[in-house]
């Protein structure tokens, strides 16, 4: 059978309505919140016609999807493409795109070197930096925040906790761009991630190489574990460079979003001016309104059903995370930034066993971040407006010119 964008095929179920719309299309990544709200409004599920695929985006089917490992795999693709038809550009993430069992044993890896104490260890140094670089931008007043904050404070704070004896502010955020721009269909901005991919891979395989990291960060502990045969050296390998992959791009995003919906937001503001221990709540309130992550796909490895839809074995599903975390029937005033809300629950970091390993560390650098923001800036407003980058799977900004004053 003939593949579509990699993936198997399908008619739209019973009761699914089909919908022309393109979600990868760098106009609905520019401002998705409207395709978030006529994705909920159109019931459990869409049928993307583009893409023969399944959408959903209200928050209890997205939660449901997107958790169940039994019913819904990670091991054939979290993008569009089915890796158990179609061989993959790269070899397959061993943390996020695998199943139990084999996921219980990368990822007991990945927590014990991510565990609290090592992330309690890294704070001070987190928010020392986050000053330095906050105080730097203070005095310089008006600056491009994206590379000037968002993108230079996690590359410069997490190689050096991975252990990195040699970082590349550029090729790590590239390399984080080309991953999740693999994730979707083969269009302009997965075109133009995978050309950087010859500079970008071999580098980056060979910083991760057990020699070229120090004895005492994240990197060292990860291969520790290969030398006590819970995973192999190649396996130790491709965990530290799966952490590369999500620990930057992420973060990067979040730090960003965080300042721009801050500048849009000055009560907020005002009120994180006034209790700096509000900075964890605004990070994470910022990672439920802007999903810097917007949307994984999940596939169907049986015949199933769910809110009434059945739902064939090989169906590839998008997961919108973005619309579940602005779904009203689990968060009132959805679209509110509120840095006092309690967010437990929003999807934003994944949900299950899948769940974000690397989510504390990633947290401690936007609470750093966001700290340091608090204590030294008295006003953040725009100085420009906002362009929001293509991504295939990142809510990101391009550019965010702002003052700080």
């Amino acid at each position: 059978m003939k593949l579509v964008h990699g993936h198997l095929p399908i008619d739209a179920p019973a009761g699914v309505q089909g919908w022309d719309i393109d979600p990868y299309s760098p106009e609905v990544q520019a401002d998705p919140v409207p395709y978030y709200a006529q994705l909920r409004e159109r019931g459990p599920f869409s049928y993307l016609t583009r893409y023969s695929m399944l959408a959903c985006g209200r928050y209890d089917v997205v939660r449901e999807v997107f958790s169940d490992h039994g019913r819904f795999v990670s091991s054939r693709g979290v993008g569009v493409q089915d890796f158990a038809l179609e061989e993959p550009w790269r070899p397959h993430s061993i943390i996020l795109e695998v199943d139990p069992p084999y996921h219980n044993r990368t990822r007991r890896v990945l927590m014990r070197a991510l565990s609290p104490k090592a992330v309690a260890d890294l704070r001070a140094y987190f928010l020392d930096e986050a000053r330095d670089l906050v105080s730097d931008l203070v005095a310089q007043g008006e600056f491009e925040a994206v590379e000037a904050l968002a993108e230079t404070y996690p590359t410069r704070v997490f190689p050096k906790a991975v252990g990195m004896k040699l970082s590349d502010r550029r090729k790590l955020v590239d390399h984080g761009s080309m991953v999740f721009n693999a994730l979707g269909p083969d269009n302009a901005q997965r075109q133009t991630a995978m050309a950087m991919g010859p500079e970008i891979i071999p580098w980056v395989m060979e910083q991760c190489k057990r020699e070229n990291l120090t004895d005492d960060g994240i990197g060292a502990a990860i291969y520790a574990s290969a030398d006590e045969e819970l995973v192999s050296e190649a396996e130790a390998g491709m965990l530290v460079r799966s952490l590369l992959s999500a620990g930057i791009d992420t973060t990067v995003t979040g730090i960003g979003n965080a300042v721009w919906t801050l500048s849009q937001n000055p009560e907020q503001f005002a009120a994180l001016r006034a209790d700096p221990s509000l900075a964890m709540g605004a990070f994470d309130e910022t990672m439920r309104l802007t999903s810097p992550v917007a949307a994984f796909c999940r596939t169907a490895c049986v015949d199933t059903e769910v809110a009434g839809i059945k739902i064939a074995e090989g169906t590839k599903i998008l997961c919108v995370l973005g619309a579940a975390n602005l779904d009203s029937a689990k968060f009132e005033e959805a679209e509110r930034f509120d840095i006092k809300r309690k967010t437990a629950g929003h999807l934003a970091l994944g949900v299950g066993v899948h769940m974000c390993v690397g989510q504390n560390i990633a947290r401690a650098e936007g609470q750093a971040i966001l700290t340091a923001i608090a204590e030294q800036v008295g006003v953040i407003e725009p100085a420009g407006d906002a362009v929001w980058r293509p991504n295939n799977a990142m809510h990101a900004l391009e550019s965010l010119p702002v003052r700080f004053g």
